[in-house]
């Protein structure tokens, strides 16, 4: 193997010299200030990155924020209508109510009134009955003739005290 030979030892030791600084030589001044270049051009990025992320999210609390005061402002209007109406439609079914409470109360009496009156001509009808049958009745048992004017005081009275 020749790299073994001991006699090629110099000018392979040579060759790795020139070789190496070379290659230190080309890392040195022209890799290694590229990388180093584009290292602190992304660090640059990243920072601008994180910067303006940051920037993104103060104006996005921010727009939360105006959000969330506008919708609580909407939330307490809408609660302040829905309360409005309920009360203005509580007001007017109370209207209503006693309107139709009032109606009733009319139709109630003067229904009341019709039956007053039915049972007024009623009873006037079985008073009149009442005496006719009496004039008959006194007629039939006693064998007397009375007239209506004589015997209807009677049953009227007898009336009151059954209370008819």
């Amino acid at each position: 193997m020749p790299h073994f030979d001991a006699t090629s030892f110099p000018s392979q030791l040579f060759w790795l010299a020139v070789s190496f600084i070379t290659l230190y030589l080309l890392m040195a001044k022209l890799v290694l200030p590229r990388i180093g270049d584009i290292l602190e051009e992304r660090q640059r990025r990243i920072t601008d990155d994180l910067d303006m992320a940051e920037r993104l999210k103060a104006e996005t609390e921010a727009a939360i924020a105006v959000y969330e005061k506008a919708l609580a402002e909407a939330r307490a209007a809408a609660t302040a209508e829905i309360n409005r109406v309920m009360e203005a439609n509580a007001a007017e079914a109370a209207a209503r109510h006693a309107e139709t409470d009032a109606l009733l109360a009319a139709k109630i009496a003067e229904s009341e009134e019709r039956i007053h009156a039915a049972r007024r001509e009623a009873l006037a009808e079985v008073n009149g009955i009442a005496t006719d049958v009496a004039q008959a009745i006194v007629a039939r048992v006693a064998e007397v003739e009375t007239d209506a004017e004589t015997i209807a005081p009677v049953v009227t009275a007898v009336a009151k005290e059954r209370g008819l």
